[in-house]
């Protein structure tokens, strides 16, 4: 009796057999939807890198944009009916300076991804957990306080050791505080950044004031600053991170179900947790050296993600960068033509649309 009243929770081949076709066909789906996706995403981010560079206050043919472009790759192919100045303004000014936008936003947006993953958290990011504040300290340290004694590394390794210093407090307060939880991680991560930006205040006070009036760039974010040479280095990064933590997409998976589950596949919890922090600070840090602090990126990129492409994050990290590269192109649009021709420091715009996705995103928390 017992046998009728409670249904075996193994499946008769011929149920499986039914079911394999069903289930080959949704993976089928799947994998052309996100192929579809992924083609709309690169058209979208070829699109948006054209205006990018076509706009400002000196307006720029889209036609002269890629002729600049291709000319400069192969030179002679196309025959330059445009002026040295328009050349050097697309060249020297608005392409690396879109480049820079497309690795800043990707970068944050990935680690925003993988934090969620890891603290199984919807609202965590560089910004909320402390690590952007950290590299902002590392960054001010070394432009008004040590000076640049490693060349243009200077500035990029002590972001990255402000980020990590802040991760680790980070991770020290709610061990400390018995904040185990993802909620209480969190506040942590507020509460120290908080701490590290007062400390930031307090270098710039203390600074040289000619040299001070500079560094509130890194306070208010901004890509005016972006050179060529300065490109290899949060490319470099982004794609050794990026590559590493894309190997890591079944661990991640398994942490969005919990410590438990992951413990019982195998997963060292605590130390992937750490180093997936670390990879996290070494992103941040070198993306906050070259452009300041940009915040919500990391917080919004990854659930328009997962919204389009699911939960899994082989896919929920590629499309993650991929927004995050076109967001943060048209966010740098809009800082440049909004108070044309000044610009509006870039983190004031990423501040306002996060904000109010933030505030949009705990309604609908609780509505669920």
């Amino acid at each position: 009796m017992s046998d009728t009243a409670v249904p075996s929770p193994v499946q008769s081949p011929v149920q499986s057999a039914a079911q394999s076709p069903v289930r080959e066909a949704k993976s089928r789906a799947l994998g052309l939807t996100a192929l579809g996706l992924t083609a709309f995403g690169l058209a979208a981010l070829l699109v948006s890198l054209s205006i990018a560079i076509s706009v400002g206050a000196v307006p720029v043919p889209t036609g002269t944009v890629w002729g600049v472009l291709v000319g400069k790759i192969s030179p002679g192919i196309i025959e330059a009916d445009w002026s040295r100045g328009r050349e050097a303004i697309v060249w020297d000014i608005r392409f690396p300076r879109a480049l820079l936008a497309i690795l800043v936003g990707a970068g944050l947006a990935v680690v925003g991804a993988a934090l969620q993953a890891v603290t199984r958290n919807p609202l965590a990011d560089p910004h909320l957990l402390g690590i952007s504040s950290g590299g902002a300290f590392g960054a001010i340290f070394a432009l008004l306080h040590s000076g640049l004694f490693l060349g243009l590394l200077t500035v990029p390794i002590l972001a990255f050791c402000g980020a990590l210093l802040a991760t680790l407090v980070v991770l020290g307060v709610s061990r400390l505080a018995d904040a185990q939880s993802a909620d209480r991680l969190v506040l942590a991560g507020v509460a120290v950044s908080f701490i590290i930006m007062a400390g930031a205040n307090g270098l710039i006070f203390l600074g040289e004031p000619h040299a001070s009036h500079t560094v509130v760039f890194w306070m208010l974010g901004g890509l005016g600053l972006a050179q060529w040479d300065h490109l290899i280095y949060p490319a470099v990064i982004l794609l050794a991170c990026g590559a590493w933590l894309a190997t890591r997409t079944a661990q991640l998976n398994a942490m969005t179900v919990g410590d438990e589950t992951a413990a019982t596949l195998g997963i060292p919890v605590a130390r992937f947790r750490l180093a997936v922090f670390v990879a996290g600070a070494l992103i941040t840090g070198v993306m906050v050296a070259f452009s300041g602090i940009i915040g919500f990126v990391g917080l919004m990129v990854p659930h328009v993600a997962r919204m389009l492409v699911g939960g899994d994050y082989r896919r929920v990290l590629p499309a993650s960068a991929l927004i995050g590269a076109i967001f943060l192109l048209w966010a740098d649009i809009a800082a440049r033509t909004i108070m044309a021709p000044e610009d509006m420091p870039i983190g004031i715009v990423t501040g306002l649309v996060g904000g109010v996705f933030f505030v949009w995103l705990l309604g609908r928390r609780r509505g669920v």
